[in-house]
């Protein structure tokens, strides 16, 4: 299995084109030892020819402009790209569809909940039915059902395992502050040749009994990294709500990701969807030395993992 991240940055990527904070006008000066990031994507492939993006961000364009692995090769109006999973319905994993409408139909696979507010607040589906149309595979995560598992012709040789997590609708969802089964999820995708397993959230609220049993069977582990801590917005003035507020997990503290991460067996612990506030952007700071002392790696753009 191979996987490839397009972006790990979290909404409006890093620098955030309108963010003057430490982090952001470090990274322009120079100051800071830091990578550019778009926003948080990846693609999966079980052969390197045959792809499923895992959400589809603002800056799919130009992360796949920037992926030879993803360019097209066999026709003149070609790609490697075979459907796209959605974790959730926020604006930084799901606009990119519309960039894709010069494509064939797009498999795309979704919960309910999802389908719903791409329907209805966010209508993308309804419009991209005047272009290129959308096939959608339903995902039964939903009501009482918190887990379900479903395959991809795409990746023939892969079962996926799709869990209900706790996070937040997107801000435009009628039931923001009325939580869904379904509005968020986390995937074990898994190489039924090998039972090599990774386990993918970028979005994740809290790390409960199932989340955790989920996260023990994996050999690679791709998590919320969006905050360091919890009130980093309000500190540094750049907003009025917690992490919690927004439905993420910050690293730090006790019951952070960090403790979370401590103890599982998987050989790769990777941090994606990183906010432009988050300390450990620096590669050079303390925050990030810490990382590396807990064993965790933080993703960056461009970075390939073959399990």
């Amino acid at each position: 299995m191979k996987i490839l991240v397009l972006g790990s940055g979290a909404g409006g990527g890093y620098p955030q084109w309108n963010c003057n904070c430490a982090m952001c006008s470090g990274v322009r000066s120079g100051r800071l030892h830091a990578r550019a990031r778009t926003q948080s994507s990846i693609a999966v492939s079980q052969d390197g020819e045959h792809w499923v993006l895992f959400n589809a961000s603002p800056d799919i364009g130009h992360q796949l402009r920037s992926s030879p692995t993803l360019h097209p090769r066999r026709a003149p109006r070609d790609t490697p790209i075979k459907a796209v999973v959605l974790m959730d319905a926020q604006i930084d994993h799901v606009t990119g569809l519309l960039s894709l409408r010069e494509g064939p139909p797009i498999e795309l696979y979704c919960t309910p909940a999802v389908f719903e507010e791409l329907t209805t607040g966010l209508p993308l589906l309804p419009v991209l039915q005047h272009y290129c149309g959308v096939h959608w595979h339903l995902l039964p995560v939903a009501g009482e059902r918190a887990s379900a598992e479903f395959r991809i012709d795409a990746l023939p040789g892969l079962s996926l395992h799709a869990l209900a997590i706790a996070g937040k609708a997107p801000p435009y969802s009628p039931h923001r502050n009325d939580p869904q089964a379904g509005d968020n999820i986390a995937l074990l995708i898994e190489e039924r040749a090998t039972g090599r397993c990774a386990f993918y959230a970028p979005g994740l609220a809290g790390v409960g009994d199932a989340e955790r049993s989920w996260m023990q069977r994996a050999d690679c582990v791709l998590v919320d990294g969006t905050f360091w801590t919890d009130d980093e917005m309000i500190e540094h003035g750049l907003g009025r709500h917690t992490a919690a507020d927004m439905g993420h997990l910050p690293q730090s503290g006790e019951g952070g990701m960090i403790a979370a991460l401590d103890g599982l067996p998987a050989r790769r612990k990777l941090l994606i969807h990183i906010n432009n506030s988050n300390p450990i952007l620096d590669d050079h700071g303390e925050q990030r030395a810490m990382l590396q002392r807990h064993g965790i790696e933080v993703a960056h753009d461009g970075m390939e993992i073959e399990l």
